[in-house]
């Protein structure tokens, strides 16, 4: 081998081990990034001649595409779980515990306490006031509840159209990356940075769609969702799917996406299934819709039925003889008479009825009936045994959402209070199990990327590779110096 050939060999060498010294470095420094993808540098041999020395191919950047993608669907999964346990704790809050004296049951309970203790003494208008107070703090509390559930589905509506936002922003960001990238490996440039954007871009809407990436020609990616619609291919279009969503601020419990009176998804102007079982449930976004659309509604059916069931056990041809067929009973939808067709809301409507209001003077109709003009005698407990016998009373429901079974009212309260408390049990299991997993596959990825102790060792490596190149030249040049002395 001449001088020159060995002079190229240890330069060649030399020029490499810089390259490998910098990716090492920047793979040490970002050790904790996110999204960053270890570098490595590929070699090959190079052959001039009669001497060698080593080529640079290019830059490498490893990801395991297998767990990337586990990960991102653990993600989607566990933002599903998360925002269903943050609503079923929401409502599971409001509804407080039991053994409370503000909690629905709560409530519930010292109204019909004081019906028992005025009973016991109806010449007490004390009593009659509190019995007005007590059934005026229940249906306040209904309201409550109603209130709160049409707020978490408004809360829910505006998050879908938030998301929705983000989603499309993010898929647009997806395809400039693509078209960057793919330039860069045209130009025999190094994309490895910007694929760790897109990686970060990608990871950042991961969690309100469950996503797949699959891998296209030069450098770019497609992106599907894990119900197999195309949201990003640039094989078959340059553009990404075009997302949209019309927000309805406020909610009322009367508006429904089966009506119609609430905007679901479209792509590309085409309406799709906006359901968490349709093509872009499983992630945050499916859990919003899952909220608006099918819990929380569900919840307020209950509560309805709940408010509707009061209502008929204290309305005309109850215990209160003196009530016409067309009055109001001493629970109210609003002050008027309920409709049964008119049921949904009816917990956020229902009002004690205005005769018997605690403020007032009137309270007296507690114990004499809301139709009676004047005052009876004021030891006749009668009616008020009858409203403590209305609510102990197995009754059939009038509304379809307690079920057919005949129960007392207190049973029809702590079945809806043993229902909240159950789904806010599973929503916290499912949310720990997420969560578990979540943890497992991102602490799997990094044990994937960066190991900084490897990394130091490789630089070890590169150090003896660089002192070795370097004494070639040194040698070299040291014959070069003999022979110039000849």
């Amino acid at each position: 081998m001449s001088l020159s050939g060995a002079l190229s060999n240890a330069l060649s060498g030399l020029t490499a081990n810089s390259r490998s010294a910098g990716l090492v470095a920047s793979n040490i420094a970002n050790a904790t990034t996110e999204s960053y993808g270890r570098r490595t540098l590929d070699l090959s041999a190079r052959t001039l001649g009669n001497s060698g020395g080593v080529w640079i191919d290019g830059v490498t950047r490893n990801v395991d595409p297998a767990v990337l993608a586990d990960r991102r669907l653990s993600d989607a999964q566990s933002g599903f779980a998360d925002e269903m346990q943050s609503f079923a704790s929401r409502v599971e809050t409001l509804l407080g515990p039991t053994d409370t004296a503000g909690s629905l049951v709560g409530r519930y309970a010292a109204f019909e306490t004081a019906l028992l203790s005025a009973a016991t003494d109806p010449a007490s208008d004390q009593r009659l006031k509190l019995v007005a107070q007590r059934a005026e703090d229940f249906t306040t509390m209904l309201n409550q509840i109603s209130v709160e559930i049409q707020d978490a589905r408004t809360d829910a509506d505006r998050s879908i159209g938030s998301q929705v936002t983000r989603f499309n922003t993010a898929l647009g960001r997806v395809s400039e990356l693509n078209t960057a990238i793919s330039d860069s490996l045209l130009r025999g440039g190094d994309p490895a940075s910007l694929m760790d954007q897109r990686q970060r871009v990608i990871d950042d809407v991961s969690d309100i769609v469950p996503l797949r990436s699959v891998a296209r020609e030069n450098g770019a990616v497609a992106l599907y969702a894990a119900s197999g619609t195309v949201l990003l291919d640039p094989d078959f279009h340059s553009d990404p799917v075009e997302i949209s969503f019309t927000p309805q601020d406020p909610i009322t419990a009367d508006l429904s996406i089966g009506a119609g009176t609430l905007s679901g998804l479209e792509l590309n102007g085409k309406a799709v299934n906006s359901s968490n079982d349709g093509a872009l449930g499983g992630g945050t976004l499916g859990a919003q819709f899952q909220i608006r659309d099918v819990v929380a509604p569900d919840m307020q059916a209950a509560i309805d039925g709940i408010a509707r069931d009061l209502i008929e056990r204290f309305a005309p041809g109850g215990p209160d003889s003196t009530l016409g067929a067309t009055d109001p009973g001493l629970f109210t939808d609003a002050g008027a008479v309920f409709d049964p067709l008119d049921e949904t809301g009816l917990a956020g409507r229902i009002a004690l009825n205005a005769l018997v209001d605690p403020a007032g003077s009137g309270t007296w109709r507690l114990r004499d009936g809301l139709g009676a003009a004047v005052q009876g005698p004021v030891g006749e407990a009668r009616l008020l045994r009858g409203y403590s016998d209305a609510l102990d009373a197995l009754m059939s429901p009038g509304s379809a959402a307690l079920g057919s079974g005949a129960q007392s009212f207190a049973q029809h309260v702590a079945d809806f209070h043993a229902a909240i408390a159950a789904a806010r049990l599973r929503a916290d299991g499912e949310q720990s199990f997420s969560s578990a997993q979540n943890t497992a596959l991102k602490e799997l990825e990094l044990s994937k990327g960066v190991d900084t102790d490897a990394e130091l060792q490789e630089l070890l490596r590169i150090e003896q590779h660089y002192a070795a190149n370097a004494r070639v030249i040194t040698t070299v040049d040291e014959l070069m110096q003999t022979l110039m002395n000849i």
